[in-house]
């Protein structure tokens, strides 16, 4: 059997039980220097690795292998007066900024018989919740000093986990492989900063520290270098932040169990698993295998908005925490989301920063719903158009005109690309894009006929296909589809969506009257005058005074063949497919539905028709969804000085926006699910005394 990297034969075993029958004063340490002695069983600098036999030994007495020679009882050592530097962590907290300390320094402890090291244990043992040890084979600690307040903590790094999943998965490793590098990781297994401390960024630039020399130390006494660096952090006492400020990577959490836990018990607190890379390269060269899969995010705010590329840990930090803010007070302005003069401060500041731009923040938002995309065999990628009123701000900079004129009601247009499946669920938006008119421009509507359409606002839909279509390629195992409204109706939005086979496919409706090739007439008689295949009820939802309705539409379909229109005949012409939806027996006083749709999916049945018209319909949530944005999340109450700002809040605002929206949608649609997938214990007890106006919520 092998253990600790080293082969045990029956004949080795024997060897071991006839030489502790034939010594009974031999002490365990004595049998595992005589036994790596036999073995020739060293370090890369020749020193015999006892540890790892002291280790061996112990499993191999478990197994009921081996009877092992009596332990010794060492004298644990107790807490006991601190040294005079030492002494100092006694007194009031040290509130001082990181300049005052420096130079930090980090001093490496060389014999465990030193002051040093007996400074070390004192200060663990007073003051860390896991005491000074002991620590797991090879080992290495460090005091921090600083020349005008003295000892400031300490750190110690040790033997890495024999087996961690987080780890091992992340690696990519194989059980071989494990047992070849795992030397080669180190754990740091002690991190101390005194508690009366009060020195922002200390805690991350001691690591940083640390991290640049222990490589070095660690091959100077034991003859390797160390490739990887783990810890654990217990979430249940620290959050782990001067980790991920120092660029540490999480992997995972732990199951619950300790070294010694072979019962499976799971006992122990689950802990958080980060990393961190000492070399380059470092999961081939310590044989890993297989990419390393992301890692599970903590919370929608780190789904959503987690690794967004703001040049600076500070500004993700600060992201995440704003993300949190308003997701938990949609409906409130800026100071009272942030709940402090501080918070709101630099919640400012954060929109105010050149990194900070709208497309920036909501690229992982983007990631994130390609990644919720590859679960469906269509997604409907809806676009649609809503403006956003700021006239109640008038010092803001950078609006402009919303209406139909220029000294009208100032603010900014916003153009959407939301993803839904076929039930209707907003999956996340595929594509934003936001701006302010130029009143300068108005006037010249005449001359919009002689300007190309890229650069009329009409270029928002052709943006908005193109971003469709890289997500398309992303994931090629779903088809989406590209649909609009009848604003939508463009010539060279059909000649996009055609010009690529694989592409995402287009479903709009139609404004234009045509006119169809080969002297066909137009488009509307045309396909008028095709049979009536049948009769589809759809569900109309409530429009202003009108209330919610069924209509039943009679449906006729063809296929056509558009002549491009004057002044545009180099674009060719464009083969598509036309559906006719017409409302019969509508109520009084309503106006009947009538809608031409025009598709680049084959429609060549009456199921296929009205699968078209069930797929518009779906339209009508991002209307619900701007609804939102403005009456959920108060979108138009946003107080910033540029617009710029407003676009930069405006991010974090359309993906709360969309989280509500998705959670509404989910509680129609999977009403049974229990509310505590969704929500926190504390929050659906708030709701439930809410609604129910009983203060005592059920158990």
């Amino acid at each position: 059997m092998t253990i600790c990297g080293q082969e045990f034969s029956s004949d080795l075993i024997q060897r071991i039980q006839q030489t502790v029958e034939g010594e009974p004063g031999l002490s365990r340490g004595a049998l595992s220097r005589r036994m790596c002695a036999w073995l020739d069983w060293r370090t890369a600098r020749g020193q015999l690795k006892e540890v790892s036999c002291r280790v061996a030994l112990l499993k191999l007495q478990r197994r009921g292998w081996l009877a092992l020679p009596r332990a010794g009882h060492a004298a644990v050592p107790r807490p006991g007066p601190l040294g005079a530097e030492a002494g100092k962590a006694e007194g009031a907290p040290l509130e001082v900024s990181l300049e005052a300390l420096q130079p930090v320094q980090v001093v490496r402890i060389e014999r465990a018989d030193s002051s040093a090291a007996r400074t070390w244990n004192e200060l663990m043992n007073r003051y860390h919740y896991l005491g000074a040890g002991p620590l797991c084979g090879a080992q290495m600690r460090y005091l921090l000093h600083s020349p005008s307040y003295g000892w400031l903590g300490g750190l110690a790094f040790s033997a890495a986990a024999w087996q961690l999943a987080a780890r091992d998965r992340w690696m990519g490793w194989s059980a071989q492989a494990r047992r070849q590098h795992l030397q080669e990781v180190i754990a740091n297994s002690r991190f101390l900063i005194l508690p009366h401390l009060r020195v922002a960024s200390l805690a991350s630039h001691v690591l940083s520290l640390v991290l640049q020399r222990v490589g070095r130390d660690w091959q100077q006494r034991y003859g390797y270098r160390s490739v990887l660096v783990e810890t654990f952090v217990d979430t249940e006492r620290f959050a782990g932040t001067c980790y991920r400020a120092a660029n540490w990577l999480s992997v995972g959490v732990t199951a619950g169990r300790g070294r010694q836990d072979a019962g499976h018990a799971g006992a122990r607190s689950v802990k958080q698993v980060l990393v961190y890379p000492l070399q380059r390269r470092a999961r081939p060269r310590l044989g890993g295998s297989e990419p390393a899969p992301a890692p599970a995010p903590a919370d929608c705010a780190e789904e959503e908005f987690g690794g967004a590329a703001l040049g600076d840990a500070r500004r993700q930090r600060r992201l995440l925490r704003l993300a949190r803010d308003f997701y938990a007070r949609p409906q409130a302005g800026v100071p009272q989301a942030c709940g402090s003069r501080a918070k709101t401060k630099a919640a400012y500041r954060f929109f105010q920063q050149d990194e900070t731009q709208m497309e920036t923040l909501l690229q992982p938002h983007y990631q994130a719903t390609v990644q919720r995309l590859k679960g469906e065999k269509v997604v409907l990628a809806v676009q649609d158009t809503t403006r956003l009123n700021y006239s109640t701000h008038p010092a803001t900079e950078g609006l402009g005109p919303i209406g139909s004129q220029a000294e009208g009601p100032l603010g900014l247009w916003l153009h959407s690309t939301l993803a839904f499946n076929l039930e209707g669920t907003p999956l996340g938006l595929l594509d934003v894009q936001c701006w302010a008119r130029d009143g300068a421009r108005f006037g010249k509507k005449h001359q919009r006929k002689q300007r190309p359409v890229e650069e009329k606002e009409s270029a928002k839909w052709l943006h908005s296909f193109r971003r469709v279509a890289e997500v398309q390629r992303q994931v090629p195992a779903t088809q989406l589809v590209s649909v609009g409204d009848r604003e939508s109706d463009l010539y060279e939005l059909f000649q996009l969506a055609l010009a690529e086979a694989d592409g995402p496919r287009l479903l709009i409706r139609a404004e234009q009257d045509r006119l169809l090739a080969d002297g066909q007439g137009h488009l509307w008689p045309a396909v008028a005058q095709q049979p009536r295949q049948g009769v589809q009820e759809i569900q109309v939802p409530r429009r202003g005074s009108q209330p919610a309705r069924s209509a039943r539409l009679a449906v006729r379909f063809a296929h056509v063949t558009l002549q491009p229109p004057h002044g545009k005949e180099s674009l060719g012409r464009l083969a598509l497919w036309a559906v006719l939806a017409q409302e019969v027996e509508a109520p009084a006083g309503v106006k009947p539905l009538r809608w031409m749709l025009l598709t680049t999916w084959a429609v060549d049945s009456f199921e296929a028709a009205c699968e078209k018209l069930c797929w518009y319909t779906r339209r009508w949530g991002i209307e619900v969804y701007h609804r939102t944005l403005k009456s959920g999340c108060r979108i138009e109450q946003r107080q910033l000085g540029t617009a710029e700002s407003i676009e930069a809040c405006l991010a974090i605002d359309l993906v709360v926006g969309w989280r509500i929206f998705h959670l509404a949608k989910l509680g129609r649609e999977v009403p049974d699910v229990p509310c505590t997938v969704y929500f926190e214990e504390a929050e659906w007890k708030a709701l439930r005394a809410y609604v129910t106006h009983h203060p005592t919520p059920p158990e």
